[in-house]
């Protein structure tokens, strides 16, 4: 994608998103822009039809989630983006899922880069991301560049609550 369509898909996105996140996941993108990375927001919002769909697919283990959070009024208030990278978006490396996670823990946020890891392979993410080894032989989990606030649950947020 042309960088200038990039920055628009991502800005377009930024809309649907919560305020509060939609600040974190700005200084993420930023971050990663920092290092020469170009992060592309692929979904933010999802409505629940396409939630489904990727329910049904096996993509998401939830038939309601982080993107599919919405206002009292029905405005789009997504908690979370797939945040892919622009380069190699079918195949990310294990630098960027990396980089990733780290720009994602610095801002409050998590990624999905050890779901479905027990705890040993866990803790060598843990270890490459505190050592700035971004080439480390890691094994990632199974949703990688999905990025979703920390302290707060699908339920929570369903129900109102909101990451601050």
């Amino acid at each position: 994608m042309k960088e200038v369509a990039r920055k628009a898909r991502n800005s377009e996105r930024m809309n649907t998103l919560f305020p509060a996140f939609a600040v974190r996941v700005s200084r993420v993108i930023i971050e990663l822009e920092n290092e020469n990375l170009r992060p592309r927001i692929q979904d933010a919002w999802r409505s629940p039809e396409d939630q489904l769909k990727a329910f049904n697919e096996g993509h998401s283990k939830l038939k309601y989630g982080f993107h599919n959070v919405t206002g009292l009024a029905g405005e789009k208030e997504a908690l979370a983006v797939d945040l892919l990278d622009d380069e190699s978006p079918l195949n990310p490396g294990t630098s960027y899922v990396l980089r990733l996670a780290a720009a994602a823990e610095k801002n409050g946020l998590t990624t999905g880069a050890r779901w479905g890891l027990p705890i040993k392979l866990r803790q060598s993410i843990d270890k490459a991301i505190l050592d700035k080894n971004w080439g480390a032989p890691v094994k990632i989990g199974w949703d990688p560049l999905h990025v979703e606030p920390t302290g707060i649950t699908v339920s929570e947020a369903k129900a109102g609550k909101r990451p601050v």
